[in-house]
């Protein structure tokens, strides 16, 4: 990755002061470059087939991508995007990653000193201080001091040099969960904690509902602040896999664990994409078998900065990738370390240079020595197939899979019974909220290459700390600053 020189005057990359919290699972610090840029440190990607957020009777793509780890609750500083980064999501070939269709979010001045973006510069409040005092009780209203937008483009490859069609701009995201003073709409009034677990798009919070933005080609898009719908003792694998992670009867399958994410929020950008818009192209999944759809991945891009001496900024849109994600874990507990940072700024389509460390992965060996097991450690294809290239594959063909909260719904998707037809309903066919990615690939270790039987195997840790919304954008209300 380059270097700015003269870092008093450019930020080259975009390269952040403070570091990510050192645990990793998911993307939560997944290297050691992208850990010094939470901005842009992509930490979970889901897709999966629904409804649109206001017609259950029309069928969607649902992808939602989350950033900026570990961010504490009440942190409204930080509960902003960057303005000089390009978020995206990629549709692709889930056999050979060729590009198919790709949008891209880009959001407003994270430091604006005037408006629109900012009512008042004359406090120390971003929130809850803007032209008049008091609780923020409308997206944007008067009480709302800062304020963020975001424009999405698709680019779909079939046109020539990928021409970018920009769909919307000037679209609002939500405050922080700020607390209950300042935030209401979010929290329940007598214990001040954030209120979850919509069943509805009537159901949820104010700010939330107001800031689904319907598209003119029929997507649905959201950004903004949410709860981290990662779940897992990633401290305890940190630590040398502690014992912790199989208690008590040494499958670590009980629950009870500690969770390293709870508490955590992060900002999430999503969007709802029409079945009717998507071609679906045939693929085989070593768990599922055959299937028919897409693959998903998510990357974060960044250009150069250069600040002036009075503090504005001008910066270039030329985008340089620093962090992609695909499927759940493959950096983080695959990948050794003296490549991580290359996975980041590679493409898909070039992820045969990293197929030894599926055929050989060094997590198998890790649970042989942990557990006294003799787990397959050498000659995965099995694994191989289902990382690379590492992209989420989604069968467009299941019609909506179940979600937390629903009948049937398991956390181990195929390994526990919760299937559409004869595919997962979660991953890795696609990736749904409350799908137990740990647990489900410490199970495909253990239990492959035949599968045959299925030995469950996990982290300790079997739920969320958080309700998920059974309606997009999925991923639960942050938590609340005042009362997390």
């Amino acid at each position: 990755m380059p270097r700015g020189g003269r870092l008093a005057v450019r930020l080259l990359l975009g390269a952040a002061l403070v570091a990510a919290h050192p645990a990793s699972a998911a993307g939560h610090g997944d290297a050691p470059r992208i850990a010094q840029d939470p901005q842009a440190n992509l930490t979970d990607v889901y897709a999966f087939v629904g409804t649109r957020y206001d017609d259950p009777g029309q069928t969607v793509l649902n992808v939602l991508v989350s950033v900026r780890p570990f961010a504490m609750p009440g942190d409204g500083v930080y509960a902003r995007f960057a303005d000089d980064a390009l978020y995206s999501i990629h549709l692709v070939d889930p056999v050979t990653a060729a590009p198919i269709l790709r949008y891209d979010f880009h959001f407003s001045d994270a430091a604006p000193l005037a408006p629109p973006g900012l009512k008042s510069a004359d406090t120390i409040f971003s929130y809850g201080a803007g032209a008049e005092s008091g609780p923020i009780l409308a997206v944007g209203d008067a009480r709302q001091n800062y304020s963020q937008t975001f424009e999405v483009q698709r680019r779909e490859a079939s046109l020539k040099r990928g021409k970018p069609l920009l769909l919307a701009s000037g679209l609002a995201t939500p405050p922080p969960n700020v607390g209950l003073r300042t935030t209401p709409l979010y929290n329940d009034g007598a214990t001040g904690k954030a209120v979850s677990g919509a069943a509805s798009f009537a159901e949820l919070d104010g700010y939330t509902g107001a800031t689904l933005h319907p598209l003119p080609d029929g997507e649905v898009a959201f950004a903004g602040p949410r709860e981290d719908g990662f779940y897992g003792d990633a401290a305890g694998f940190s630590d040398s896999l502690d014992p912790r992670l199989f208690a008590p009867d040494g499958t670590g399958q009980s629950g009870g664990g500690p969770d390293t994410f709870r508490s955590a929020n992060v900002l999430v950008y999503a969007i709802q994409i029409p079945l009717e818009r998507l071609p679906a192209r045939p693929f085989t999944s070593p768990i599922t078998g055959a299937g028919s759809g897409l693959g998903v991945y998510a990357s974060v891009s960044r250009g150069s900065r250069k600040l002036r001496k009075d503090g504005t900024q001008v910066s270039k849109k030329l985008g340089v990738q620093v962090n992609r994600m695909g499927n759940p874990l493959f950096n983080q507990l695959l990948v050794p370390l003296a490549e991580k940072d290359e996975y980041n700024r590679t493409s898909p389509e070039q992820d045969a240079h990293f197929e030894a460390h599926a055929l050989e992965p060094e997590l198998a060996s890790l649970l042989n020595a942990a557990l006294s097991a003799g787990f397959v450690a050498t000659g995965r294809s099995d694994l191989a197939a289902l990382f690379l290239p590492d992209v989420l594959r989604v069968d467009l063909t299941t019609g909506p899979v179940r979600l937390p909260g629903q009948v049937g719904f398991s956390r181990l998707g195929f390994f526990g019974g919760d299937t559409a037809g004869a595919v997962s309903s979660g991953w890795p066919n696609g990736r749904r909220p409350g799908d137990d990615v740990v647990d489900i690939l410490f199970t495909a270790v253990a239990s492959g290459p035949a599968f045959g039987p299925i030995v469950l195997l996990g982290d300790n840790v079997a739920a969320n700390d958080q309700l998920f919304h059974q309606v997009f954008p999925y991923l639960a209300t942050p938590h609340s600053g005042a009362n997390p």
